[in-house]
């Protein structure tokens, strides 16, 4: 008799609830959604990019190739790609991220270095331009993953019928080391349009910390500025103190060459801790390698990485800095320094796929060998340090390997070096055992002055010529004791 009761009860008060929404008869219930608010746009929305166009089906085989390879170029969704397949493919797959390109309107793909091993050991690859310029690491992903997804329907399109591959894995150098370990972390399988579960990968120079990056520039800053004398100037016009902060800290500063002042020594010391601490080939790094250089010409950012965000990301709060031997003097430098504070939500998880500059959270389960040269002063050898916090934090250090590489320059890495990466991640993804690595963290460990010698391998190929190892590593040989091979 209760549940009879309870059951007219409930019949009446859902008449009731239809007559109070004017549902009376046999009247539909109309349901309105709620209403979802679109997402903001921003200034690299309304960019518009080129992809070189192919004027051929086919793009040429490598000098003196051995391996017979299908090859196919095309445009997709907006990006220039490429594929190469041996003719005695493995069935496995690798995909290529290209670095920052610049902020250009025409878009270009670049082949993977280690193209020869590739096609040679029988893997094939695609690698795309993606479908804009600048630091678009979103669209890098999602174009990336959009062409490992067309991967079969392409080759179908070119008369050759393949299976699924078995295996897809990634690499990429630079921003493409961005967008390496962002296409693998847990928020890229739940929020990316195109979604591909990859089985391991290799960033090479990867700037592994995300937005990390960019604060460790404004910390260059800051501290140049303090230590310039003008630290309350605006860091957003940093055009007109330029000259002034440079000539007080350096008496030469140019493309190949930059020579500090007494201040300026100071000053390369903050440099130092704030991008991996003592280490070897720092000095090498911002004497000859060029790549401070491009890091000094980051000053005076607004905060949104060139219109890829809508407001600030830069914040300096958490850093500490640091001048060896000087403790006054870093107490005064740290008290001096502007702290700068990003706007909430600058890099937020958004509704319509990945984070405008996606995420590196350390939450990935798929082996990865991540490499990187410790004079690099562009993307500093501290952007291992901060993966290896992250994927620590989330318990997921266990999958990941890393390499320090004694070269002075930003990617400057041989074919030799970033093969052997390559082959042990492959190794370990098919069951081998975990391989060697470097202890990234440990202070004294990072300062030995044999620190990096057990990967690096300075012996140079044919297909290093014309590149960062092939300029930089004859002028390390000169001014460090040689490591053995």
């Amino acid at each position: 008799m209760k549940t009879q009761n309870r059951f007219r009860l409930a019949v009446l008060a859902g008449a009731a609830l239809l007559a109070a929404c004017g549902g009376g008869g046999d009247d539909p219930v109309v349901v309105v959604p709620p209403t979802v608010a679109p997402e903001e746009t921003r200034a690299q929305d309304s960019r518009t990019f080129t992809p070189l166009d192919p004027a051929a089906i086919t793009f040429a085989p490598m000098a003196n190739q051995v391996a017979v390879t299908d090859r196919w170029a095309g445009v997709l969704n907006g990006a220039a790609y490429r594929i190469e397949v041996p003719t005695n493919w493995n069935g496995k797959l690798v995909m290529y991220a290209h670095g920052f390109r610049g902020e250009g309107a025409t878009l270009t793909v670049s082949d993977p270095t280690i193209r020869r091993h590739l096609i040679e050991q029988g893997y094939a690859w695609a690698a795309s331009s993606y479908s804009t310029n600048f630091y678009d690491v979103r669209a890098g992903v999602e174009d990336t993953n959009a062409l490992a997804l067309a991967f079969n329907t392409i080759a179908a399109a070119n008369g050759r019928t393949l299976p699924a591959p078995d295996r897809i894995y990634i690499t990429g150098h630079s921003m493409g080391g961005h967008v390496t370990g962002a296409a693998i972390e847990a928020e890229a399988m739940a929020t990316a349009k195109n979604k591909v579960r990859y089985h391991g990968a290799v960033p090479m120079c990867g700037v592994m910390g995300d937005a990390e990056l960019f604060n460790r520039f404004a910390g260059m800053q800051v501290t140049a500025q303090a230590l310039a004398g003008v630290p309350s100037y605006p860091t957003d016009k940093w055009s007109e103190i330029r000259d002034l902060v440079t000539n007080a800290l350096f008496t030469t500063f140019n493309a190949g060459s930059i020579v500090p002042t007494a201040q300026g020594v100071k000053y390369l010391s903050v440099v130092e801790n704030l991008t991996g601490g003592d280490r070897p080939l720092f000095d090498q790094g911002y004497q000859f390698g060029r790549s401070f250089q491009s890091a000094y010409g980051t000053f005076g950012s607004d905060g949104t990485v060139t219109g890829i965000l809508n407001r600030n990301v830069l914040d300096t709060n958490a850093f500490t800095y640091l001048i060896d031997g000087d403790v006054p003097g870093s107490t005064a430098l740290n008290t001096s320094a502007q702290k700068l504070t990003a706007a909430a939500d600058a890099n937020r998880l958004r509704r319509d796929g990945l984070r405008w500059i996606p995420a590196i959270n350390g939450e990935f389960n798929i082996p990865v060998v991540s490499i990187h040269t410790l004079g690099d002063l562009f993307v500093p050898f501290s952007m291992q340090q901060v993966y290896q916090q992250r994927a620590t934090a989330k318990g997921n250090a266990n999958w990941l390997v890393q390499r320090a590489i004694r070269g002075a320059s930003h990617c400057d890495f041989t074919i030799a070096e970033q093969v052997q990466a390559f082959e042990d991640m492959v190794a370990w993804e098919q069951g081998g055992a975990k391989p060697a690595g470097d202890d990234v963290i440990t202070p004294a460990t990072v300062a030995n002055p044999a620190y990096g010698c057990a990967f690096t391998n300075n012996t140079l190929g044919p297909d290093d010529t014309g590149g960062a190892a092939a300029a930089f590593r004859p002028a390390i040989a000169a001014t460090t004791p040689a490591c053995p091979i």
